[in-house]
């Protein structure tokens, strides 16, 4: 891998990572028409602490406030809305831990293609697209209830299926409850945190055990670049669908999934 390589994955994997769009289906691309080899696990886990940082650092006011509610809640008995509002993090956080670990080898073997890559990029942004045009849109993400909250959480697992938006899933499913477009979105940014943190935390421990070569150059430029691209893409998704809804992200996904199939079926 050479440092342009590693510039562009950080930067493709910082922008896809919180847009309604699919990192996967993006990063599929450079080693499916360019040939570009595996970045390797390091890489992986680079990219990871660079998204994570972007997240935590853009949300701290909230996580600051999520994590004393937390703390408080366990140790005082709070009963706010933040405290309330981090164990429905917690809760939406379990169906993707279950779903990742009981199905992680099937979607390696199975599900990981070019061809179910460019399905599920359609079909889902078939589904935000009219979960976003019909939806009631009134609630904010203090409002969830421990249902919600785990219908969130089960499409987020579902989002183990390569295609379809670990983002896309959980503000299409946020919407057809009834959130805001930004609710659904800061909700989506929330949970992502503990998800990050433990894929990133899991690659990290195959990373000590596996023994696999660090090259701390390619490291620190995923970190950097994966930091600065997701910062911005997550303030300017905030501002963009306050003003236009998810339209923009809908087309570019059908565009996105009918270019994959073209290139596929051309060979």
């Amino acid at each position: 891998m050479s440092y342009y390589e590693a510039f562009m994955l950080a930067l493709i994997q910082g922008l896809t990572e919180f847009l309604p769009i699919s990192s996967s289906a993006h990063l599929i691309l450079p080693s499916a028409i360019l040939g570009w080899a595996d970045q390797g696990l390091a890489f992986d886990v680079a990219v990871h602490v660079g998204t994570l940082a972007a997240v935590v650092i853009y949300f701290r006011k909230e996580v600051i406030s999520l994590l004393s509610a937390f703390f408080a809640s366990i140790f005082r008995g709070d009963r706010s809305k933040e405290a309330k509002l981090a164990w429905l993090i917690v809760l939406a956080t379990i169906p993707a831990c279950i779903f990742g670990l009981l199905m992680k080898d099937v979607v390696e073997t199975y599900l990981r293609s070019a061809w179910v890559i460019a399905t599920t990029t359609i079909v889902f942004g078939i589904l935000l697209w009219y979960v976003d045009k019909h939806a009631t849109q009134s609630d904010d993400e203090y409002q969830a209830t421990w249902k919600s909250a785990l219908f969130v959480g089960l499409a987020q697992a579902l989002a183990i299926i390569p295609g379809t938006s670990r983002s896309g899933a959980t503000i299409t499913a946020a919407l057809y409850l009834g959130f805001t477009r930004e609710a659904a979105a800061r909700f989506s940014f929330l949970m992502s945190i503990p998800i990050i943190m433990l894929a990133g935390g899991y690659l990290g421990m195959n990373l000590v055990t596996s023994g696999a070569p660090v090259h701390l150059g390619f490291m620190l430029t995923g970190i950097v670049t994966s930091f600065i691209s997701a910062y911005l893409c997550i303030h300017f998704f905030l501002k963009l669908i306050a003003r236009m809804g998810m339209m923009p992200f809908v087309i570019y996904r059908l565009l996105l999934g009918a270019g994959l199939f073209a290139f596929l079926m051309m060979g």
